[in-house]
């Protein structure tokens, strides 16, 4: 599986390489993350617990960081395994100057196995983009909070997006993927028609069904009386 993007940086190269590079920022940047720990130069060892379609587990694996060109590029090698299946995957980050900005491309290849394998290529491939832009987003966010945090002398880290919010990027990811833009408002009043069908139905249905019971009621009722004479 090719993955491949760009990512766009309001902070210039120099801060956002050395961010980007930073254990303790990683620890709060990817979805799902439990521990990550540095265990040796440009190596560090992590779990994660992810979600993908109806199958989600703890991955423990390693992330290792090669043929450093600072501040503008490294390979990247990514191994992981759980009770779901198996992630492998290596690719390449380079930072490029834009202005006041910084630019993020990557391009790679991705391989998963096991349970994993079995929900599909389109899920999969939705839900690792989801995992790639939800952790750069979040990047951003460590990054923007590193800078005005050394301006006000607190510098906190900024929470990794969580299982839901995760699980809510992949559902949008595959909709960007699946619906056309120009289809998207018509597909939005389709379901929004469909959900008040649907809503009426249930309304009216317990209406009927607390109707029938009372008078369900009102007869067992008239008829004990009945007996009662």
């Amino acid at each position: 599986m090719k993955v491949e993007g760009t990512y766009t940086f309001a902070a210039p190269q120099e801060v956002v390489w050395p961010t980007m590079l930073d254990p303790e920022v990683l620890a709060h940047t990817l979805p799902g993350v439990q521990n990550l720990e540095k265990v040796a130069d440009n190596e560090y060892r992590a779990t994660m617990k992810i979600r993908i379609g109806p199958v989600q587990g703890i991955f423990s694996g390693s992330v290792k960081l090669s043929d450093f060109n600072p501040p503008e590029s490294c390979h990247i090698l990514v191994d992981g395994k759980g009770a779901p299946g198996f992630v492998k995957g290596e690719g390449d980050l380079k930072l490029s100057e834009d202005g006041g900005s910084t630019i993020l491309s990557y391009g790679g290849d991705a391989q998963v196995g096991g349970r994993l394998a079995s929900v599909g290529q389109r899920l999969i491939e939705s839900s690792t983009q989801a995992l790639i832009r939800q952790s750069l987003e979040s990047l951003d966010s460590q990054i923007e909070a590193r800078m005005r945090g050394e301006e006000e002398g607190d510098v906190t880290p900024v929470a990794p997006p969580s299982e839901l919010e995760f699980a809510a990027g992949v559902t949008r990811k595959m909709l960007e993927d699946m619906v056309p833009v120009g289809q998207r408002r018509d597909l939005f009043r389709v379901a929004l028609t469909i959900i008040t069908l649907l809503f009426l139905v249930r309304t009216i249905g317990n209406w009927w069904m607390n109707r029938l019971a009372n008078r369900v009621a009102d007869e067992l009722e008239e008829r004990q009386r009945r007996r009662a004479f």
